[in-house]
């Protein structure tokens, strides 16, 4: 149900006019127009994301004329820089689409953006089962709600290992066996920081059986625990298991360099689409475990990407409007698929699967994340921490480099990470 703004009147100029001179012998006639109202909306993305989001903010604005939506985009970095001075500025999109965890950075005590609890008659919140909901929750307001759910998700080059007769990795001995064979001629796996942040935790909870950091922000590991986050970073690194991250290029998973490679579900497509273009085959792999018995521990998920509304609106109707028209409606869902990955608004995923649309590596790894759902558990908003990730990665360089022990650098990593939580 698409539930119309309550319409806004002016009184024409001429219709004052007539009432001031009392010119007209008959009662005054009053002429009234709709006011076209201005609400903004801001996202982050490639190309493919900005079409099809301009397209549904095309159709949106067909189906209520008194509104007209101003898009601000950018990609990433871009737009979390220009986020930041919004924020504090006071100056943020109307809608907007947010990181996770951002809610935590700018919304501590859930002022920070509008309680969409309270715009409920607009969106149809009963799409959302009320776990995903819990996640842009905060302090008991709604800030956000989320598009999908993420992780960390592994693509391998099938057709790379082919070649080396060399089976799927799934566990972490898998990855430097293959490193052996394949002899610095591709590397096995590759990863940004911010991967690289999560994999190796996941590595060193699985052998420490320990959790990294709970939901209030207290890190569990101590600094011989991180010994083994840095060592396990070194030895990946060393043995040419993997890049090092400052020097990780997109292009090379296109034509093969890299076998393999960590990233977000939601960008699987945006990852390895040229690679699968290309005529590769890219398989969704087990998450890397120990063993077999471990795949999935340690494993993160959390949504991919939230709307929120500004607490500063002039607009909160309309806005809330517009938010379920990027959530909910069959048109948006028809224009965005699964971009950002498989929708949890019952609607949009309903309509996706009604249409065929539910199909390709995201998919994949969707259902992969299905799968060990029992073992995946929601990240704390904490964990992306960008000083954290940074200081960690400057740990494993102090030691790659040999500029200090790995017992120093792990103590000095440990006190770092304190101080910023």
């Amino acid at each position: 149900m698409k539930l119309k703004p309550k319409l806004k009147f002016i009184v024409s100029p001429l219709a004052l006019l007539i009432i001031a001179s009392g010119c007209s012998a008959n009662k005054p006639i009053i002429t009234s127009q709709t006011e076209q109202i201005e609400i903004s909306l801001s996202w982050w993305g490639n190309d493919v994301r900005n079409e099809y989001t301009i397209q549904a903010v095309e159709e949106f604005e067909k189906l209520h004329p008194n509104i007209k939506i101003i898009c601000n985009y950018s990609e990433w970095s871009g737009y979390q820089a220009r986020n930041n001075v919004r924020m504090v500025s006071d100056t943020e999109a109307d809608v907007m689409l947010i990181n996770y965890a951002w809610i935590q950075q700018y919304s501590p005590d859930g002022n920070g953006y509008y309680d969409i609890n309270k715009l409920s008659e607009y969106i149809d919140l009963s799409n959302f089962f009320d776990e995903s909901l819990k996640s842009g929750t905060q302090n008991g307001k709604l800030n956000a709600v989320p598009i999908a759910l993420n992780t960390q998700s592994v693509y391998i080059n099938k057709t790379i290992y082919d070649e080396y007769n060399l089976d799927v990795p799934n566990t972490w001995d898998d990855l430097f066996n293959s490193a052996k064979t394949m002899n610095g001629e591709h590397y096995p796996i590759s990863m940004t920081s911010k991967s690289a942040w999560f994999y190796i935790t996941a590595y060193a909870e699985q052998k420490t059986g320990k959790q990294f950091i709970d939901n209030e922000g207290n890190i569990n590991f101590t600094s011989e625990d991180l010994e083994i986050m840095i060592d396990f970073y070194c030895k990946l690194i060393n043995e040419k298991v993997m890049p090092q991250v400052e020097y990780f290029e997109r292009l090379n998973i296109d034509d093969g360099t890299y076998a393999g490679s960590v990233s977000w579900l939601s960008d699987a497509s945006n990852y390895c689409g040229n690679a699968v273009k290309k005529g590769f085959e890219i398989v969704v792999a087990d998450y890397t475990a120990i063993d077999s018995s471990k795949s999935g521990e340690g494993w993160y998920s959390k949504p991919a990407t939230m709307y929120a509304i500004s607490k500063n609106t002039e607009y909160p109707e309309e806005s809330a409007m517009l938010l379920d028209f990027l959530l909910n409606s069959n048109e948006n869902a028809e224009l965005q698929k699964i971009e950002k990955g498989i929708p949890i608004s019952n609607s949009a995923r309903s309509y996706l699967e009604e249409n065929n649309m539910l199909e390709g590596l995201q998919y994949d790894a969707f259902l992969k994340m299905q799968e060990y759902e029992d073992k995946i558990i929601s990240v704390s908003p904490y964990f992306e921490n960008e000083d954290m990730i940074n200081s960690f990665i400057e740990s494993c360089n102090a030691v790659l480099y040999e500029k200090s022990s790995l017992s120093d650098s792990a103590k000095k990593l440990h006190q770092n990470l304190l101080s910023n939580n």
